[in-house]
């Protein structure tokens, strides 16, 4: 059983209150993810987040097949960080923590993701000429939108 980790980390010149309200906010995930994966929220984002909300979503994120994918918070701190996991979708593992401190002139954004692949070793086959390429084009992605949105940290 292998699991994966990608790890990245980005900064922004904005307030931690201006960076949490973004981040908690379930349906801004829509705003930074790739047009081309049709991202839509189900059901579950009618609210801030919360400890144990449940959000529904469906995806496309390969050769256009839709793909239902539902997702808990299972921990969060105000202003610092919290924490999503797959319970059910294209992974056999998604745990996926998100971070947030203050630095000088803006903030830090770090995550931190745990994943594994399904299907054994053919799907350990598939990682590093499907999977990781689309992972990292989808938080490359992130992070151009992220400084569209909020300006470039200096």
């Amino acid at each position: 059983m292998k699991i994966y980790t990608l790890h990245k980390k980005q900064n922004l010149p904005i307030t931690i209150g201006k960076a949490w309200t973004f981040l908690s906010n379930p349906k801004n995930l829509k705003t930074i993810t790739p047009d081309y994966m049709s991202f839509d929220i189900l059901s579950g984002a009618d609210r801030p987040m919360y400890s144990g909300q449940i959000i529904q979503y469906i995806v496309t994120p390969v050769f256009g097949i839709k793909t239902k994918w539902v997702t808990e918070i299972t921990h969060i701190k105000d202003n610092e960080y919290f924490v999503d996991e797959q319970r059910f979708g294209p992974y056999a593992l998604w745990h996926h923590k998100h971070f947030i401190k203050e630095i000088k002139d803006g903030i830090e954004m770090e995550d931190i993701i745990h994943y594994k692949i399904p299907f054994g070793f053919i799907g350990q086959l598939f990682h590093p000429i499907l999977v990781k390429p689309k992972l990292e084009e989808i938080f490359n992605y992130r992070q151009k939108k992220l400084i569209e949105l909020f300006g470039e940290y200096k």
